[in-house]
């Protein structure tokens, strides 16, 4: 059997960072970290630091804007897994720079796990949010680093535990807000599947040089549909009241950035339709097809936590 590759993540201490880590664990990777000396400081990411090291994760100090530690980790890995936050994005250019000085890099999955930035139809209105994670891609492609994009659109966490409902925290049980007509689709995954889905494509030639897809069934849905599953969890019928596109544009405008990114998001998805409107096969590979071993956590089955 072939070796497994090495793997380094960089981002362990955020909550999509720290699942990859413990999947590259899982699946049997040597699994590699990059970690600022600053977070040892913090208990709640000291603690993560903790666990990975414990499950045989070994821990590296460096930086985004450290080259000489960048190119110190890169040498004992083969593959890099960015997980950085969103305000980050850009840092990565320093570690492009540094994996194609260090030459020993086969795969690179940068910081992007959402919605496909080449695809979105929204950037006038994002500040950047998307253009910085497209710039990414054109400087990967630019300087010719193997590399797979991973979109996976939102994470469970994001919208569903409100059923999209911003200002909310758990779902409605009386009044419900549809943006748009409510029948434009979006796609939710769980972190820990994103993570899943990440590794296994780690040592994939079929996702070389593609952007992975996750858009599996049960995970797609429109604001009417996701209304309807919770309806029959909780027994009852909920109040509906439809936001018209131009209403959901007003509110966006009539925000002040970053309060009306949660609204802009919505837009993208469930009016505009970013998730879903093309085609996967022509675009990139999915990664449910790729990988139809993954047992992933369907939105019925996420939706049955929150009751």
């Amino acid at each position: 059997m072939e070796e497994k590759s090495r793997i380094l993540i960089i981002g362990v201490t955020g909550n999509l960072g720290f699942k990859l880590a413990e999947a590259s664990l899982k699946s049997g990777h040597p699994t590699f970290a990059l970690v600022r000396e600053s977070s040892y400081s913090v208990p709640e990411k000291a603690q993560k630091l903790q666990l990975l090291a414990n499950s045989g994760a070994s821990l590296l100090n460096g930086s985004l804007e450290d080259i000489s530690s960048l190119i110190e980790a890169l040498k004992q890995v083969d593959v890099v897994i960015c997980a950085v936050s969103s305000k980050q994005v850009l840092h990565q250019k320093l570690l492009i720079q540094a994996i194609k000085q260090s030459g020993c890099i086969k795969r690179f999955i940068p910081s992007e796990f959402g919605s496909d930035p080449d695809k979105v139809r929204i950037s006038s209105m994002d500040h950047g949010f998307y253009s910085s994670k497209a710039e990414i891609r054109r400087t990967i492609e630019a300087e010719e680093i193997p590399h797979t994009f991973v979109s996976c659109n939102y994470f469970t966490s994001y919208f569903l535990p409100s059923l999209v409902q911003p200002g909310l925290k758990s779902p409605p049980r009386d009044k419900v807000r549809i943006f748009g007509d409510g029948n434009t689709k979006a796609v939710f995954m769980k972190e820990t599947d994103v993570a899943t889905f990440t590794i296994s494509t780690v040592d994939d030639p079929r996702s070389l040089n593609k952007t992975l897809y996750l858009r599996p069934d049960g995970n797609v849905y429109s604001m009417n549909e996701l209304v309807g599953i919770w309806e029959t969890k909780i027994g009852k019928k909920l109040d509906k009241v439809y936001i018209p596109e131009e209403e959901v544009l007003k509110i966006i405008q009539d925000s002040n950035y970053p309060d009306n990114m949660e609204m802009v998001f919505i837009y993208s998805a469930f009016v505009k339709g970013d998730h879903t409107y093309f085609n996967i096969e022509s675009s990139g590979v999915d990664g449910t097809k790729l990988y139809p071993h993954v047992k992933y956590t369907t939105i019925s089955e996420h939706l049955d936590t929150l009751l």
